[in-house]
């Protein structure tokens, strides 16, 4: 699986606003709606909100992958978005989060789901893709990142 299959090209923030966890995930799934690859803005980000309550998805490093399930998505889909100054988002290192994969997939799709958080996970590990991401320019060169991963 490659990290293409799901990243939605048009839901791709490279100036996030947020400075909250609530926002940032509400931001992501606003460019989702924005792009018409969910249906239901409120209960995606209802349903992203509900997992973080069961554990934050700030992974450490800088790094979150919120993630949820929802029938208001016809396939499992991803949006991106990075913030320079950072965001609060309780973090297992207790840092600032830069980088955001947000992922939604639908309800019965558990193998897709966990096969992306995989991929997302194994990309983040890797220091240059990493860098690469927060030294981007701009929205074109972040997608042009995502599209020659490894």
């Amino acid at each position: 699986m490659k990290l293409m299959d799901f990243l939605v090209a048009g839901a791709i923030e490279p100036e996030m606003k947020s400075v909250s966890k609530a926002d940032a995930i509400r931001e992501l799934v606003s460019l989702l709606k924005k792009t018409g690859t969910i249906d239901d803005e409120a209960s995606v980000s209802e349903v992203v909100l509900e997992r973080e309550e069961l554990g934050s998805t700030g992974i450490g490093e800088g790094l979150a992958v919120p993630h949820g399930k929802s029938n208001s998505v016809g396939k499992l889909v991803a949006a991106f978005g990075r913030s320079e100054k950072g965001i609060e988002f309780d973090s297992i290192d207790k840092q600032p989060v830069h980088l955001v994969f947000l992922l939604v997939a639908p309800e019965d799709s558990a193998g897709p789901h966990l096969m992306a958080l995989a991929r997302i996970s194994r990309l983040l590990k890797n220091r240059e893709f990493r860098d690469g991401l927060m030294n981007a320019k701009d929205k074109m060169d972040i997608l042009k990142l995502c599209e020659s991963e490894a």
